[in-house]
C-alpha cells in the first residue's frame, strides 16, 4: 500500500468514526456549463434536492426561466449563476475539486470514480459539452458508460445517485 493508499484509508475510517458520532462531513454541488433549455436545469435541480446536493448552479446563461422544478428546490438549495468560468472558478469552495462529467478521450469511466468528500460536479450542455480549456482546469473527468451521450439532467441524476450509493454522507 503505497503512501496515499493510506492516507485514504485513514481519512475515511476517520470520516466512518465521524458518521457514527452523527458528525457528518462532505458536501457537493452539480452545475451545468452552458445549459441551452431552463427545462435541463429544473430537472437538475430537483434531482439534486431528492440526492441531497448542497446547491446547483449555471455557467453562461443560455436559458430562460424554468418551469420543470416541481418540488420548488428553490426552498430547500440554492443556484447559483456566474457569468462565466472565470467568474465561477474564483467562487469554488476552498479545497473542492471540481468534476468534469464528459464523454471525452481521457475521462474514467464512472464504475472505477471514487467520489471525493466534497466535489463539485460539472456538465456540458448536450450540443458543445464542456470546451477542453475548462476541461483542464477539472482536477478529474467522469464518463457514464453509454454508447452515445444523455441529456444533461439524466447524466447529472445519474452521478448524484452513484454518489448517494457509493458515499455514506
Amino acid at each position: 500500500m503505497n503512501l496515499a493508499q493510506r492516507a485514504r484509508t485513514i481519512e475515511t475510517n476517520h470520516f466512518k468514526h465521524l458518521q457514527g458520532r452523527g458528525m457528518n462531513r462532505g458536501y457537493f454541488g452539480i452545475g451545468i456549463y452552458h445549459t441551452k433549455t431552463e427545462i435541463n436545469v429544473g430537472t437538475l435541480w430537483r434531482s439534486a434536492h431528492n440526492f441531497g446536493a448542497s446547491f446547483c448552479f449555471t455557467i453562461g446563461k443560455r436559458y430562460k426561466r424554468q418551469s420543470s422544478d416541481t418540488t420548488k428546490a428553490w426552498r430547500s438549495i440554492p443556484l447559483f449563476h456566474y457569468e462565466n468560468f472565470e467568474d465561477f472558478k474564483n467562487h469554488i469552495p476552498f479545497d473542492c475539486p471540481l468534476i468534469a462529467i464528459e464523454q471525452s478521450p481521457t475521462s474514467i469511466s464512472i464504475t472505477r470514480f471514487e467520489h471525493p468528500e466534497r466535489a463539485i460536479y460539472m456538465l456540458g450542455a448536450e450540443d458543445h459539452g464542456i470546451p477542453l480549456e475548462v476541461l483542464l482546469k477539472c482536477q478529474r473527468t467522469v464518463h457514464i458508460d453509454t454508447p452515445m451521450c444523455l441529456n444533461v439532467a439524466v447524466a447529472g441524476s445519474i452521478i448524484m445517485f452513484d454518489r448517494q450509493k457509493r458515499v455514506a454522507l
